[in-house]
């Protein structure tokens, strides 16, 4: 008995252009949304820093009646600061190990008094410019 030649069990040109298709159109879909990730990632990232950053100001105010002038900044978390008013109980060591920069790689602002609240920690955002939309806009401790 003789068997009869097998076709081949490949793909067809047919089939693989509909799956390069499927493939398309699902990227078409997929990318976008991926791409707009790391934004909101940063956005995030932001807001945990200054929530972090507030609590190290209200332990620092706790500590010394007030919070740190805008003079003084942030850095009164990191080292005893040597200007007006001097903090009369702050805490050997600091509160913070270090000052952390925003996702953009800049240094977050500070306002004592601020003009959203007591106090305004916020970043400029990817714009590093006062304002901004979408991922150019600041995020600051009255968008928490």
């Amino acid at each position: 008995m003789r068997s009869h030649p097998s076709r081949s069990s490949g793909f067809t040109l047919l089939e693989i252009m509909i799956v390069v298709v499927i493939l398309g159109v699902l990227a078409a879909l997929v990318v976008p949304k991926v791409m707009s990730r790391p934004d909101e990632a940063r956005q995030v990232a932001a807001k945990q820093d200054i929530a972090a950053l507030l609590q190290a100001l209200k332990l620092y105010r706790l500590d010394n009646f007030r919070y740190p002038s805008t003079e003084q900044g942030l850095d009164a978390l990191v080292v005893k600061p040597a200007t007006e008013p001097l903090p009369p109980n702050w805490k050997g060591g600091g509160y913070l190990d270090r000052l952390p920069k925003d996702p953009w790689g800049s240094p977050y602002q500070y306002l004592n008094p601020g003009v959203h609240g007591e106090i305004d920690v916020f970043s400029f955002g990817a714009d590093r410019e006062s304002g901004g939309e979408t991922d150019g806009a600041d995020v600051g401790s009255w968008n928490l």
